[in-house]
């Protein structure tokens, strides 16, 4: 669900101007990304893998990947709940995601909008 409503907003989908062509989207921060929690057992199950160029593929569960970049779960989601073309690349670099509650995004003075989760 916070994948979603991040790359809606990402999209700019939750204005009445939206154009699919152009980059309406806002920018947005996500804090506590340590924190996702999954349901079932995705904790022990559920693997990422990827192709390094080398014979075979690398793989890692969620609790590795949690553990060793927790906001790298969260960004894969939302990038490919993005369009493939390459505004999609531009709406992702506006996805800020840290783990802990602190962000240097003061200055942009961010609304807080909570998720019911």
């Amino acid at each position: 669900r916070l994948a979603s409503e991040n790359a809606k907003n990402l999209m700019g989908k939750h204005r009445p101007t939206y154009t699919a062509h152009v980059l309406c989207g806002d920018s947005v921060i996500v804090l506590n990304c340590g924190k996702i929690k999954f349901s079932g057992k995705k904790q022990a199950q559920k693997e990422y893998d990827w192709f390094t160029g080398y014979t075979g593929r690398r793989t890692e569960t969620v609790e590795t990947r949690l553990a060793r970049h927790p906001d790298r779960i969260l960004r894969d989601a939302v990038r490919r709940m993005l369009p493939k073309n390459k505004l999609a690349f531009k709406m992702l670099a506006k996805l800020k995601l840290y783990a802990g509650t602190e962000h240097p995004h003061q200055a942009q003075m961010p609304q807080v909008k909570e998720l019911a989760v």
